[in-house]
């Protein structure tokens, strides 16, 4: 399972660069407006069967609010890279150490109805690392077992309306939570990599 992840990532030493693979879909819905650089961290703590990290967002943020999310945010100038970024923004949202996160690959970036182009780094998280969700921005730090995800009955679709367009979207759900969204087509853009792999 971890070797398929592995192959089907690209390799630290040549990260993506935009546009996102669904650029297209964006300009028709957004135009052609900067897109804004962020990264998010894909982590799965290395335990005998590798679990994947998400956030809920607190319910009095002004965008996203209550929504299961990757760590990550918005790039500062003075990141070096997504990776920094990543790193950055895991430290301040859920406390989780630099040193308890071993990179092990990039994604290709992906382009969100807000306006930002979302390179997603995937990493091994150390077993012993212990989560401290930032109050401001972080209600909850969960996991859900990589075999979730590569279930095909746990993937489930649906159609949104948006500004006069359909679009097809896709979600899980798991113990009560509901992951959809950016975070979703991540995710499902990652399972895709890995059939291929």
């Amino acid at each position: 399972m971890m070797e398929a992840l592995q192959r089907a990532l690209r390799p630290l030493s040549q990260p993506p660069a935009p546009p996102g693979w669904n650029h297209a879909l964006m300009t028709e819905l957004i135009g052609e407006i900067e897109r804004r650089p962020a990264a998010v961290l894909i982590g799965l703590r290395d335990a005998n069967e590798p679990h994947m990290i998400f956030t809920v967002r607190t319910d009095h943020l002004s965008s996203h609010a209550g929504q299961v999310a990757f760590p990550g945010g918005s790039a500062d100038p003075t990141d070096a890279d997504a990776l920094t970024t990543a790193l950055r923004e895991s430290e301040e949202e859920i406390g989780l150490h630099p040193s308890h996160v071993t990179p092990l690959g990039y994604l290709d970036c992906f382009e969100t109805i807000s306006g930002f182009c979302i390179t997603p780094v995937v990493a091994r998280i150390a077993n012993q690392a212990q989560f401290r969700p930032a109050p401001d921005e972080v209600a909850e730090v969960f996991e859900v077992p990589l075999t979730f995800f590569l279930e095909p009955s746990n993937l489930k679709r649906y159609q949104m309306d948006y500004r006069g367009r359909r679009r097809e979207m896709v979600e899980f759900h798991y113990q009560g939570h509901r992951i959809w969204g950016a975070t979703a087509a991540i995710l499902q853009h990652l399972l895709q990599k890995m059939e291929q792999a």
